[in-house]
């Protein structure tokens, strides 16, 4: 057996072994959090033009009433309740990142889509564990092929390739998959792989089928592998075919696969955005605020916002296309201008008619990206407001608000939350989804929170 196939058997046994009791306290708090919140954003999205216009094909097919639509009162199959799930998690980029990027969207919707298939009710315990472990996989591949800068700047979306591996991992561990099923489980996810930034050119959708895709193939990888169907149990091999050797060819840096495995958990690093635009646009939102507040909100003498940024962060998000909700999502210059504008940069900011604003627009006309080459494409944005009387202030916030360094407070992100679920399901449903999910070391049946995210009739799905 070479190095790189003992990585697979290591990631196996990890999957496999690893116990809630060997979670620390403050990782089980922390999942938690990010799971209320990947059901907030589920919520809501179920609602987006993109989520509904996919449930339209998908549900005219036909299926086997399995698993629960979020916020909604149908049920489809495993695999299409993942899919569909999984867009609405990521339509209106309100999901976590810094995981696969967006680990939740793509494992938390492929866990609830297998409870029907699990042998017992599942606990939350049970449940914690196999987010956790699903986002720790699904980072590992991630920092394998390079890590996100290398990977998504050969124009790979991370979400999607490296979160399928993520997805089948936790759905085979929760599942109650052997070692030699979850191995092929992985090998099935990874010829599942896939997800391109072509859409960042046009503002397309695309993007946001991706979490959704990630997340039905984890569970069509893991419900095959418990058939019987074996996968490449040398996935990562460097040989031809191998995952790395075909998507990060040069960047592969295949030991990440399990360096400080079972002792740094990579869910710990990941990010609950605060805003509802991609996570490369926060820190000049947080920063643009920063700047507001020492000239005391003095929005119309505001000449000129000067955004110095990365290449990396300017292929990405500094498109001047602002038509579609997915392209206006991924603009700095938009988030920038609306944070001026509307004083946020929340889900209300990008609606149609705000989108449409004069005084959004005329904003946009005054936000200037500079590239700097020398900035690191990991490196966060500097940005300067100029006034008309010529004051010049420059701020760069290095930690974004949601960063695990920087978090949103409690109340933050019950008031998050409170407002997106709301959108789908009565206050009430939604207030005992929080507590329930926030202690959910605690539930017995996981099917208690499946059933708190169906619709109620006093919230109709529009």
């Amino acid at each position: 057996m070479s190095e790189n196939q003992d990585f697979q058997s290591q990631l196996v046994a990890f999957v496999h072994d690893t116990r809630f009791e060997d979670l620390p306290h403050e990782l089980v708090a922390r999942t938690q959090r990010h799971i209320v919140d990947t059901l907030g954003a589920g919520l809501v999205g179920a609602s987006s033009e993109v989520a509904k216009d996919v449930s339209t094909i998908l549900l005219a097919e036909g299926a086997a009433p399995v698993a629960a639509l979020w916020g909604r009162g149908e049920k489809t199959s495993a695999r299409n309740a993942a899919l569909l799930n999984g867009i609405a998690c990521h339509a209106l980029e309100l999901d976590d990142t810094g995981g696969c990027d967006h680990s939740g969207a793509v494992v938390i919707p492929a866990l609830l889509a297998v409870l029907p298939f699990c042998p017992q009710p599942v606990s939350g315990k049970a449940f914690i564990t196999a987010v956790v472990l699903g986002y720790d996989i699904a980072r590992r591949v991630l920092e394998a092929c390079g890590g996100y800068s290398a990977h998504n700047g050969a124009g790979w979306h991370s979400t999607s390739t490296c979160g399928v591996l993520g997805a089948a991992a936790a759905a085979g561990r929760l599942l109650g998959l052997d070692k030699a099923q979850i191995s092929s489980a992985l090998g099935i996810a990874g010829s599942f792989s896939g997800g391109l930034w072509a859409f960042i050119h046009d503002g397309s959708q695309s993007k946001k089928l991706h979490a959704g895709r990630a997340a039905e193939g984890g569970v069509l990888a893991a419900l095959s592998a418990q058939a019987g169907i074996t996968g490449p149990a040398g996935l990562f091999e460097d040989h031809w075919g191998g995952f790395l050797k075909t998507l990060a060819a040069k960047t592969a840096q295949p030991s990440a696969l399990v360096a400080d495995l079972g002792q740094v958990w990579k869910l710990m690093r990941c990010s609950i955005k605060p805003y509802a635009s991609c996570r490369g646009t926060h820190s000049a939102i947080d920063a643009t605020g920063i700047l507001l507040d020492r000239l005391e909100g003095a929005v119309d003498e505001i000449e000129q916002v000067k955004v110095t940024l990365s290449p990396f962060l300017q292929e990405m998000c500094g498109d001047e296309q602002i038509s579609t909700l997915a392209a206006a999502q991924m603009s700095i210059r938009y988030a920038v201008a609306a944070r001026l504008v509307y004083g946020h940069a929340g889900l209300d900011a990008y609606g149609d008619e705000q989108r449409r604003c004069p005084a959004l627009l005329e904003a946009i006309g005054r936000v200037v990206l500079e590239v700097d080459p020398a900035y690191s494409a990991d490196g966060e944005p500097q940005v300067t407001l100029v006034t008309k009387n010529g004051i010049s202030l420059t701020h760069r916030v290095d930690i974004a608000l949601g960063a695990p360094t920087h978090p949103m407070s409690d109340a933050q992100l019950r008031d998050k939350f409170m407002s997106l679920a709301t959108r789908s399901i009565s206050s009430l449903q939604a207030e005992t989804l929080w507590e329930q999910t926030l202690a959910l070391e605690d539930v017995m049946d996981m099917r208690v929170i499946e059933q708190l995210l169906e619709l109620s009739s006093s919230a109709p799905f529009i």
